[in-house]
């Protein structure tokens, strides 16, 4: 049975991810973890849409609030790819992507790394080289597969 790990946070749920698991439960026995790193809610591609009070973004920023987003997101995936027939589970992690899939690879073995980012314009995740970084670090391979655009942007 092949195991896939899942880095995904603001993409989550997005259909290009959810087409390429869904595609991959369909064509052979697998499984699914995906870590969705706490990323701090200032640091969002679509914070200019959030209401402006005294001139700055109204973004609570805390570790706390960073969780709960990416619980919320994480939730709501679980539930979307379980409907499309793939066996999954996950959790929320650290807020850089490196060290929240270090942490899972430290008690899990997987085949294969699968991150998920905004287009390549939007994501600070390919600026930080996440895809070749991870692929270096971790000696498996990686798919990097990009969502066309943000829902509601």
């Amino acid at each position: 049975m092949r195991r896939y790990l899942v880095v995904a946070n603001q993409t989550l749920g997005e259909d290009q991810l959810v087409e390429l698991i869904a595609k991959r439960a369909k064509a052979e026995p697998c499984e699914f973890f995906i870590i969705v790193p706490a990323t701090p809610a200032v640091e969002f591609v679509n914070v200019a849409a959030i209401p402006v009070m005294g001139g700055l973004p109204a973004v609570p920023d805390s570790p706390e609030h960073a969780r709960e987003l990416a619980q919320e997101r994480l939730e709501s995936a679980l539930a979307q790819l379980q409907a499309v027939g793939a066996k999954v589970e996950g959790r929320v992690g650290d807020p850089d992507p490196v060290r929240a899939v270090e942490t899972v690879l430290k008690g899990r073995q997987f085949d294969e790394i699968i991150v998920s980012t905004l287009p390549s314009r939007l994501s600070r995740w390919l600026r930080q080289d996440l895809v070749c970084r991870l692929n270096r670090k971790c000696g498996l391979p990686v798919t990097h597969v990009a969502a066309a655009q943000l829902s509601g942007s």
